[in-house]
C-alpha cells in the first residue's frame, strides 16, 4: 500500500458517483474537477484512493490537452465513491491499494452500437467472472464491428490502462462483419491456444457449429485477452471452461514468481 498526497481543486470528490481527472504534477490546471498529486503515480483500474473519511477509484488513464506551450498531460480518470465532507483540507494524504483483477468486457456488435439491441453477454461475463475471481473493477463497453476500432480499444485497455482480463463477445463467426479474431490478431503477443482448444471442445459437445468459431486467445502487455461468442448461452459454456485458469494465467504474465505446481 503507497501513500501519496493530493490536492483537490475546488469541489472535487465531494459528490458521490463524481468524476474527475488525477495528475502527476502540478502544472496543469484543466478547468474541471480535478486533483494533482506531488510527484509521479503508479496507477492501474481498480486502484482504490483511501483517506480517513473519503474513497476514490481509478477508473482508467487517458491524455488531457495541454494549455498554451504545455504539451498533452497523462492524466487518470477517478470516480468518488465516499466522498469527502465539507471543510477538509485542499491537501490530503491517500493510501492507494488494489486489490484483484480489472476486467473490461467488449461486445461487438452493429445493432447494440446503434441501440437497437440490448445486449446481454457483456454483463454475463462480468457476473461470472466476478463469481469465481476477485474483481477491483469491471467496465463494459459496446463497439460496431469495425477492426481498426477493436484493435485500438484493445490496445488501449491493455497498454494505456493496464487492464488485467479483456474479454470480447461476438464477431468470432464467418459473416462478412465477423473481424473480432483479425482485430485480436494484430495486437496480441502470445496467443494461447490451449485456452482456444478449450473452447472449442466445449462448443462441439454442444453442438456441431462450434466448428465454425474463429475465437482467438492470447496476450497484451499484462492483460489476457479472450475472445468469446456473441450469444448468452455460448459465452457461459465457453468462459466456464477457462475460469478455473485465468487468474493463473493473469498473476504468471505479470511476472509471479511462484511453482506453477507442487511436486
Amino acid at each position: 500500500m503507497n501513500e501519496i498526497t493530493l490536492r483537490f481543486s475546488k469541489n472535487t470528490g465531494q459528490t458521490p458517483g463524481q468524476r474527475f481527472l488525477l495528475f502527476a504534477g502540478q502544472g496543469l490546471n484543466p478547468g474541471v474537477p480535478c486533483a494533482h498529486a506531488d510527484g509521479p503515480l503508479a496507477l492501474r483500474p481498480g486502484h482504490v484512493l483511501r483517506g480517513e473519511q473519503e474513497e476514490h477509484r481509478v477508473l482508467g488513464r487517458l491524455w488531457w490537452p495541454g494549455q498554451a506551450q504545455m504539451p498533452d498531460a497523462a492524466c487518470w480518470l477517478v470516480e468518488t465513491l465516499v466522498p469527502a465532507p465539507l471543510g477538509l483540507d485542499e491537501a490530503r494524504t491517500l493510501s492507494a491499494s488494489r486489490e484483484g483483477f480489472a476486467l473490461a468486457w467488449i461486445t461487438l456488435s452493429d445493432k447494440g452500437a446503434a441501440g437497437q439491441r440490448v445486449d446481454a453477454s457483456g454483463p454475463l461475463v462480468e457476473e461470472l467472472v466476478r463469481a469465481a475471481m476477485p474483481v477491483s473493477l469491471a467496465r463494459g463497453f459496446v463497439l460496431p464491428d469495425e477492426e481498426r476500432g477493436i484493435r485500438a480499444l484493445l490496445t488501449q485497455l491493455a497498454l494505456q490502462d493496464g487492464f488485467d482480463l479483456i474479454c470480447t463477445t461476438g464477431g468470432t463467426g464467418v459473416a462478412p462483419r465477423d473481424v473480432t479474431p483479425e482485430a485480436t490478431l494484430a495486437v496480441i503477443e502470445k496467443r494461447l491456444p490451449g485456452f482456444e482448444r478449450a473452447m472449442t471442445m466445449t462448443s462441439l459437445a454442444k453442438t456441431p457449429h462450434g466448428a465454425v468459431s474463429r475465437a482467438v486467445c492470447g496476450t497484451l502487455g499484462g492483460a489476457v485477452i479472450v475472445n468469446l461468442p456473441g450469444s448468452p448461452k455460448a459465452v457461459r459454456e465457453c468462459l466456464g471452461v477457462l475460469i478455473p485458469a485465468l487468474a493463473h494465467t493473469i498473476e504468471k504474465l505479470q511476472g509471479d514468481p511462484s511453482d506453477c505446481a507442487v511436486v
